[in-house]
């Protein structure tokens, strides 16, 4: 077994990293990372072995076992996956009966209580309370998703850190900029980093 460690079920759109030290040596699907695992155990079995979930940022426990055909296999996702026996969802039986017309736009109608210059506000809007209303929405949850993403890729990096950097110069000062949000101190702060681990350290926390 190499890096014993929790791992997360949840697809990994961002595909896995494998590390030799401090130098990666695999980056793409779980197969060629374990592969690229199975080959470099075989030619430094003392060096540090890991593989990150490029999605989360944790260490995916790899069986490295057996040949390289046997490892590669053991992490292939199936050719077909599931969707090719999922159901198509059932027609929308009252979009059927009413045919031809206007189509059915989802809009519910319910009670609003706003102050007065609220909705003094609201009606000098283009498009009335309405269309502005939604806009606000909208841009809310776009802010909101926004904040979350940027969340979750803070936490990603800082799993990789903590896992592969931790004894590297400048790893406290790393995080907190990380936590910041401050990309410039955080890519001041790992300048000495190994490349490999500075690179992907960014890409996970900030991105491209």
């Amino acid at each position: 077994m190499i890096s014993p460690a929790s791992h997360s079920n949840a697809a990994a759109p961002l595909g896995y990293s494998g590390f030799e030290g401090h130098s990666r040596i695999a980056s793409g699907s779980l197969a060629d990372c374990a592969a690229a695992i199975h080959r470099a155990q075989s030619r430094a079995p003392t060096q540090a072995l890991l593989v990150f979930d490029d999605d989360t940022g944790q260490v995916v426990d790899i069986d490295a076992r057996g040949t390289a055909d046997e490892v590669r296999a053991r992490y292939e996702r199936p050719a077909t996956e599931a969707a090719s026996t999922a159901t198509p969802p059932a027609p929308d039986e009252a979009g059927a009966a009413r045919g031809r017309g206007r189509p059915r736009l989802g809009v519910v109608a319910r009670e609003v209580t706003l102050l007065p210059r609220h909705w003094e506000w609201l009606a000098e809007q283009p498009g009335g309370a309405s269309v502005a209303l939604r806009k606000l929405v909208e841009a809310a949850r776009r802010a909101g998703r926004d904040a979350h993403d940027r969340r979750r890729a803070h936490d990603r990096a800082y799993r990789f850190m903590a896992a592969i950097a931790g004894n590297l110069p400048g790893y406290e000062e790393a995080i907190r900029a990380l936590f910041a949000n401050d990309r410039d101190g955080f890519s001041e702060r790992v300048a000495g980093w190994p490349g490999d681990v500075r690179t992907h350290a960014l890409q996970l926390g900030f991105g491209a």
